[in-house]
């Protein structure tokens, strides 16, 4: 494991690693308090965060690394000075790589001209981090987690991709419901149902919201991803028999609640879902930092 670009690239043991370690760090931080003890992790985000840049900033911390933010106002990758360039002038200092991006191939750039680990803080294609906390708060729930059935409700976008990529590889069943027009890309799924054969899962895409029934948890995200401008009265048409509400939990037989945040409250799911007892909104968005530092301490270990 030279990178984390995508889920899809990690196998079956190394996932299983990556979250058991994750709960040793979690669970007794002072051990791993060196772990990154004279390491340098410089961190460029393209677009704006609040769960992804804190909880690598702390979690490097807490593993007795150093981080370096670049945002935009240090030049666009590729526009002020080339993506190999980045590259290669980062990798004379620092450790480590970690990179959010609109265009996953600034991301598989910077994995090829540089001599670092790179990890994908979040691209066009995938959410890598953002999944592994999901399964890491999954497999809180239960002892074996590829016994966890889960269903993704809404638009098919790159947390879906890296959330169906890992269902795959641990051998879960999943399914998928979007509204036509709004599923994972094709490729991906042909991927991912091919994987899930592999490790005894199973993967369903469907656009009958009716499918939801037998479910354990259920996943939404925004319907509009950051960067579109199409219009929410558009959008609300399209998706508001998605919306993840009491009727729709209760249809499911869904006992967990989950979403990768930030959401539009009222709109993909409701405040009583939200705020409700099932919810692991906050425990997802915890282990992302408790996630990050297993794959910081695997890659620079």
């Amino acid at each position: 494991m030279k990178h984390l670009l995508s889920i899809k690239e990690l196998s079956q043991t190394q996932l299983l690693d990556i979250l058991a370690l994750a709960k040793k760090i979690k669970a007794n931080p002072a051990e791993y308090r060196r772990a990154l003890d004279g390491k340098s992790v410089v961190m460029l985000f393209e677009k704006p965060s609040l769960r992804t840049r804190v909880s690598f900033d702390i979690g490097i911390n807490k593993l007795g690394g150093h981080c370096l933010y670049l945002d935009q106002q240090n030049g666009a990758l590729g526009k002020r000075e080339s993506v190999e360039d980045f590259a290669t002038n980062i990798s004379c200092w620092a450790d480590a790589i970690v990179a959010r991006t609109y265009s996953h191939t600034t991301i598989e750039k910077l994995a090829k001209h540089g001599s670092v680990p790179v990890i994908n803080a979040l691209s066009d294609l995938y959410h890598p981090c953002q999944a592994l906390a999901d399964f890491l708060s999954l497999s809180e729930q239960f002892d074996d987690v590829s016994k966890a059935k889960l269903a993704y409700v809404g638009d098919g976008n790159n947390v879906t991709h890296s959330l169906i990529y890992g269902a795959a590889i641990l051998g879960l069943t999943m399914t998928v419901i979007c509204p036509e027009g709004y599923f994972p890309d094709a490729l991906v799924v042909t991927e991912a149902q091919a994987l899930a054969k592999q490790n005894g899962g199973k993967l369903t895409l469907s656009a009958d919201i009716n499918q939801i029934a037998g479910h354990d948890a259920i996943y939404t995200d925004t319907w509009i991803s950051m960067g579109d401008d199409t219009s929410l009265t558009e959008i609300k048409e399209r998706f508001s028999p998605y919306q993840v509400n009491a009727e729709l939990m209760a249809k499911a037989g869904a006992k967990y609640f989950m979403h990768c945040l930030p959401a539009h409250r009222g709109v993909e799911v409701t405040d009583e879902v939200m705020d409700g007892k099932g919810s692991l909104i906050l425990d997802q968005a915890e282990n992302r930092m408790h996630a990050q530092n297993a794959v910081l301490v695997t890659l620079l270990s």
